[in-house]
């Protein structure tokens, strides 16, 4: 059974009633957090929340309340080396993978030992940008965990490299040469954006607060660059699922929602999977930057209304259909 573990609160950023939280455990002995929020009554199903690099499940405590409005369970994952699940090496602040495979251990461990046992299907994914990148394999690799996936803003191309085709080569040259482990270049200099303004994940300054205000209180949940080893992994599930062939092993329907402003991952490489997917579908929100779900309510709301409409049985809370 999972042990007891903590979700750590804020004033701003409560954590919803009714968690329970523990650890689960990969095939390789990672062990995991987890957090999982049952519906007291009549239940749709269980949303899976998987997050981005350097996320918290404690990021996520609003849409988990969302969820739960709209009679879902509710479960949510700390990837492998962030959050408060194992970090992979001596230096934890670094953020490390040597293949993105290893997530798929992670999905693993935790929608069997935490989910499946304890929460009632159907079984829906919520992933966004790393998060979105790693269902999206988890689909091409023939995965049948989930009835639909909503992926946001997926990682299938990084918009900060300039030269990416140079960046790539490095990456691959000093992984092979035993530098996977160290941070990228510059790396050690914390890439976190502290100021809201000029920041490139959201245009809502109150949201923006209340996500650094939990970095700032528990700094033992956040996690640093990428090491070069993370980012050779990342280039190369990036590469795998931009081959034309991936598309067509795709079977899973899903919907892919990206930001019209996003200058973390590229919006028109999501655009280009998504028109050659056999079961998914894609749609943009202008205007909107990385982080849809941390974004002012004008692109909150349209993305909460895409899942509405893709996610079967989940209705709009009363509120959003007063509004």
């Amino acid at each position: 059974m999972p042990s007891e573990m903590i979700l750590y609160s804020t004033f701003e950023n409560p954590v919803p009633e009714g968690a329970l939280c523990g650890t689960v455990t990969a095939v390789d002995g990672v062990q995991l957090r987890f957090a999982r929020w049952p519906v007291a009554g009549e239940c749709r199903g269980t949303v899976c929340v998987f997050p981005g690099r350097t996320e918290k499940i404690e990021k996520y405590f609003e849409t988990v309340r969302d969820l739960l409005r709209r009679g879902f369970a509710v479960a949510a994952l700390d990837w492998r080396g962030q959050g408060g699940s194992q970090r992979l090496l001596r230096n934890p602040m670094k953020g490390h993978v040597r293949d993105f495979a290893e997530y798929q251990l992670d999905i693993d461990a935790f929608m069997q030992q935490a989910v499946t046992p304890e929460l009632p299907g159907p079984y829906f994914a919520l992933a966004h940008s790393m998060g979105a990148t790693i269902l999206l394999d988890h689909a091409r690799r023939g995965g049948t965990l989930f009835e639909r996936m909503f992926l946001i803003a997926p990682m299938l191309d990084i918009s900060l490299v300039k030269h990416e085709a140079t960046a790539r080569r490095a990456a691959r040259l000093l992984a092979r040469l035993g530098f996977g482990k160290a941070y990228v270049p510059r790396g050690r200099r914390r890439l976190r954006e502290l100021h809201f303004d000029g920041n490139r994940l959201t245009s809502d300054a109150a949201r923006f607060a209340r996500n650094l205000t939990i970095t700032m209180e528990q700094p033992q949940l956040d996690v640093g660059p990428p090491t070069i080893g993370w980012i050779k992994a990342a280039y190369d599930v990036m590469e795998t699922l931009a081959d034309p062939a991936t598309a067509r092993k795709i079977r899973q329907p899903l919907l892919m929602v990206a930001a019209g402003q996003d200058s973390i991952v590229s919006t028109p490489t999501i655009e280009h999977l998504g028109t050659r997917l056999i079961a998914g579908a894609h749609m943009v929100i202008p205007g909107a930057r990385h982080e849809l779900l941390q974004e002012r309510d004008i692109f909150r709301e349209p993305l909460l209304a895409a899942f509405d409409a893709f996610i079967p049985g989940s209705p709009a809370p009363a509120e959003s259909k007063a509004a």
